[in-house]
C-alpha cells in the first residue's frame, strides 16, 4: 500500500496494490495492520454504499458529537473528493485538500475526524463506498456550504451540481457550528 500525505496533516492518500490479469483484478482495500503502520488507527463500526449520477455533489458534512472518520473509494465511475479543516483551533482550518478516487485509480482518501468531507461525480455514474469510525448520528450532523469562498474550493465541473435540500441551505464556514 502507498500512502501519501497531504497538505492537510492526517488526511492521507492511499494506493493499494493491485494485482491484475486477464481474469479481473484482486486488491486489499481495508489491512488493520497495513493501516495502523500507516498510522491510521482507525476502528470502523459502519460501511456506506452510495450511487450518484453525473453532477451530484454531496457534502460537506461533518458531525460535531460523534465525529467520524471515514476512508473513502469509488468502485465504479469517478469522483473528485474533498476533505476541509472544520477544526477552528487547527493552523490549516478552512483549507481543503482534493483529489481524483475512480474504478481505475483505485485510490482511496482517509479523512479522519474534524474534517468536513464532500465528493461530485465526475462520470455518468459513480458508486461510492466509505467505512465511518462512528455511527451516523443526524442529530450531530453539519455541513458547510460547497462553494464558501472562503475555503475556495476548485471543484472540477463546469456545470452547476446537483444538490440535496439540506446541502443548497448550508450555510457558509464563518456561520457554521465547527469543531473547537
Amino acid at each position: 500500500m502507498k500512502v501519501e500525505a497531504t497538505a492537510l496533516p492526517g488526511v492521507m492518500l492511499l494506493t493499494p496494490r493491485v494485482f491484475g490479469d486477464d481474469r479481473g483484478f484482486f486488491l486489499e482495500s481495508w489491512n488493520a495492520s497495513v493501516f495502523a503502520a500507516a498510522g491510521i488507527g482507525a476502528t470502523f463500526v459502519q460501511d456506506n454504499h452510495s450511487r450518484s449520477a453525473r453532477g451530484v455533489l454531496r457534502g460537506l458534512h461533518y458531525q460535531l458529537a460523534n465525529p467520524q472518520g471515514k476512508l473513502v473509494r469509488v468502485t465504479q465511475g469517478a469522483v473528485f473528493d474533498v476533505a476541509v479543516d472544520v477544526r477552528r483551533s487547527s493552523p490549516h482550518f478552512g483549507q481543503w485538500v482534493g483529489a481524483e478516487l475512480s474504478d481505475t485509480n483505485k485510490q482511496m482518501l482517509y479523512v479522519p475526524p474534524g474534517f468536513a468531507h464532500g465528493f461530485v461525480v465526475l462520470s455518468d455514474t459513480a458508486d461510492f463506498l466509505y467505512k465511518c469510525t462512528s455511527l451516523y448520528d443526524p442529530a450531530s450532523e453539519r455541513s458547510v456550504r460547497w462553494d464558501d469562498p472562503a475555503i475556495g474550493i476548485d471543484w472540477p465541473t463546469t456545470v452547476s451540481p446537483t444538490l440535496s435540500a439540506k446541502d443548497a441551505a448550508a450555510p457558509c464556514l464563518a456561520d457554521a457550528e465547527v469543531f473547537p
